[in-house]
Parts: C-alpha cells; structure tokens; sequence
C-alpha cells in the first residue's frame, strides 16, 4: 500500500493560485477511495529549523520573545527560522539561526524530531535539534520583528506552568521543549557540558 493509500493525483500537475517570497500555493486534486475528485489548497513552504539552546548548569533554556504580525503579539518562542538558503542542509541552517537570533554558537548538536506544522494545509516540515555546549557569537537580527526583540531565559521545567498561563503559546516551542526534556531525562546522568556566555541580556521568564 501507498503512503497515500487510495488517493491519487489527479491531472498533469498541481494549478499554481499564488507565488510569493517563499511561499506558494496550490490547487492540488486527487481522487479518492470514493472515486470522486476532491481539490484541496496547498501552501508549499521551504521548511523550517526550531533550536533548544539548552544551559545545562541552569536547566535554563535561552529563547527569544518578538512581535508576530499574524497574531499581532510578541511571543516567546525558541530561536527558529524557515530553509530558505538553496543547498543548505538542516544543521547548518539551525546553527547559522541561533547565531542570529541569539548570538549563540554551539559546540553540541542532537537532532530531537521531524514535524509537519499543519498537515491539513501545508507542506512545512520543521527539524528540532538541541544546542548544548553554548558560547557568544556575533548576533545579527534580520528584519524588524527580531532587531526590536527581547532575549529571554526559562526554566524547562517550568514547561508545564508557562503554557497553562499563556507565557508560551508557539507549538513549535511547546513541541520543542518537550522533545529537550524527554531527550535530557532519558539520558539518566547529564553530560557535562562547559557554558562560556554572557547572560546578561537575557531576562529570566518569571511565572506567576
């Protein structure tokens, strides 16, 4: 049986409805089991890279907090960023966005998970990765939203409380953190890492 089991595309190829920067959208018909034709609307997306810049000596996790023009807000998030440098492989793509949003570089790497967003309309599919081993980079903020945000620090085991009082609301975070803390807990005795970071700018989330 097929991954797409007794659906199959219908016509030469997929109608384009809409092109932008680096998204697009789609007519996309199959036929289904029923053996009627059913068009869907696909936004394609180049995918996407979520970090957990994990502080081992404080079980702190290093996040950022930016306005969202979607949901007209800031928000908590982890450091993130879509793949949309041709040729670049997933790693590179989460290092060169800690880097970036936080000024972070990382000595160790863990691939945590695989995610579609939102498989009832699109395509993304985001990498979890956990960042250990932190030390300062050279930080440089693209666009408005991230040049006017805030650094923050939370506590991962605090998870649960920040997402009942609404502090953290991105499920890619939520989905993220998670992943951190499965992996760090089933690890049984932590690894050692050494921290080399100047903390000062990052305000700790405080729960209330």
């Amino acid at each position: 049986m097929s991954q797409s089991g007794d659906f199959r595309l219908e016509g030469a190829a997929p109608e384009l409805r809409y092109q932008g920067s680096f998204i697009s959208v789609e007519l996309v018909s199959y036929r289904g089991p029923d053996g009627e034709v059913h068009s869907r609307e696909v936004v394609r997306h180049p995918g996407a890279v979520v970090v957990v810049p994990y502080l081992v000596s404080a079980g702190s996790v290093l996040c950022i907090e930016q306005f969202r023009v979607a949901a007209n807000s800031r928000m908590l998030e982890l450091p993130a960023g879509k793949r949309d440098v041709e040729g670049e492989d997933a790693f590179d793509c989460a290092a060169r966005e800690l880097e970036e949003e936080l000024g972070i570089r990382a000595r160790s790497w863990v691939h945590l998970a695989t995610f579609f967003n939102s498989p009832g309309f699109t395509d993304e599919l985001t990498y979890v990765f956990l960042a250990r081993g932190l030390s300062m980079g050279r930080r440089d903020p693209q666009g408005a939203e991230e040049a006017a945000a805030s650094l923050r620090s939370v506590r991962l085991m605090s998870l649960e409380r920040l997402i009942a009082e609404g502090k953290l609301v991105d499920a890619k975070s939520i989905i993220g953190m998670y992943a951190a803390r499965s992996f760090l807990e089933d690890m049984g005795i932590p690894e050692s890492f050494d921290d080399d970071l100047d903390l000062d700018e990052f305000e700790v989330v405080e729960l209330g």
